[in-house]
């Protein structure tokens, strides 16, 4: 990217209510069969759009073509059983009811390489995709079959970079890799997380991202918020390990979160998508308590490496609420842009 301080959006942005329940996370569709196909592209064009008209730099799919941002890859896979469901916690915050791995785990075909073929071709902004990382995955997943998560996060990586390297060849420009279990499971994150992250960017000429967030602004993650304490030191745990990796950009939560702020510094050198909108209220940023948010961050991070963003995704919340918060990204990001330009 040439332009300074490219903003984007860490995850999802809300579907339309013709296309599923809105202000949910794994929400039914409203439609089926080729219907369902083409109301999927509809809301992908509408959210293209969106984000094009709140000033967006980085667009992405919203993903708007999936019902949730780990289950929906993990259901094209063979060796799992959605009908065989088991309840399992959820990054030791809640219970929830999830398919079992069955037998071997492998990926027959092309899982979002269609869809993002299809948001290739009605934009000339770069694009940046998101997928599960191997960490999330296993947790968000009953496994009877390796019961080792180290063993089947390998077996998810290699499948995650078989998918990557066809998304890249559609013409995607950053492949982000989802991980909120890095701020959860510390001793795997170092022990083997980063590694099998590494296997899952394996070859890969497109830039690369990994999103570690405090969760989306449901219930279950704004309660374990609370215990946290007057700081969140969480980042600490895996950043200096990060700092090490091949992958290029960070993307972290800063907006309303009790995040020290120079925990960035363990991570410099890399590209660093700093979340400065906040997903778990719906009230609307001012730009400018955007731009006090990038100012605050470009103390740790230098400003060709720093990319405003939004804390994760925004599926739960009101679309109005939402496309608010685009604007207020992009306003926020321009005032300091003027500021480091003068």
């Amino acid at each position: 990217m040439t332009l300074l301080l490219p903003t984007s959006t860490a995850g999802s942005l809300p579907k339309p209510s013709w296309l599923a329940e809105p202000e949910k996370i794994w929400s039914p569709w409203q439609l089926d069969g080729e219907e369902l196909l083409q109301a999927k592209q509809d809301a992908l064009l509408v959210s293209l759009q969106e984000q094009v008209q709140a000033g967006i730099d980085i667009v992405s799919d919203g993903e708007q073509t999936r019902q949730h941002f780990v289950t929906t890859f993990i259901e094209h896979l063979d060796g799992v059983d959605f009908n065989q469901r088991e309840t399992v916690r959820i990054r030791n915050r809640y219970d929830a009811s999830v398919p079992s791995v069955v037998g071997a785990v492998s990926r027959q075909k092309p899982v979002f390489v269609e869809d993002a073929k299809f948001l290739r071709k009605h934009t000339d902004k770069p694009i940046k995709w998101a997928l599960p990382g191997p960490m999330t995955m296993i947790d968000t997943l009953y496994d009877g079959h390796y019961k080792s998560r180290e063993k089947l996060a390998w077996e998810f990586a290699k499948i995650l970079n078989q998918e990557a390297k066809e998304l890249e060849a559609a013409g995607v420009d950053i492949i982000q890799f989802d991980e909120p279990a890095f701020n959860v499971f510390f001793d795997d994150v170092n022990d083997w997380g980063i590694a099998t992250l590494e296997r899952a960017i394996e070859g890969l000429k497109c830039e690369t991202a990994v999103h570690i967030c405090y969760g989306y602004g449901i219930k279950a993650n704004n309660d374990w918020k609370k215990t946290l304490g007057s700081e969140w030191r969480q980042y600490e745990k895996a950043f200096p390990k990060l700092q090490q990796s091949k992958i290029d950009i960070v993307s972290l939560e800063c907006q309303n979160s009790r995040v020290p702020m120079d925990l960035i510094e363990l991570i410099r050198g890399k590209k660093v998508m700093v979340g400065a909108i906040d997903v778990a209220t719906n009230d609307i940023e001012t730009p400018e308590k955007v731009a006090d948010t990038l100012r605050k961050a470009l103390q740790f991070v230098d400003a060709d490496k720093l990319y405003p963003s939004t804390n994760c995704g925004m599926a739960p919340l009101p679309r109005e609420v939402a496309r608010g918060k685009l604007h207020a990204l992009s306003a926020g990001a321009a005032i300091v842009r003027q500021e480091l330009s003068v």
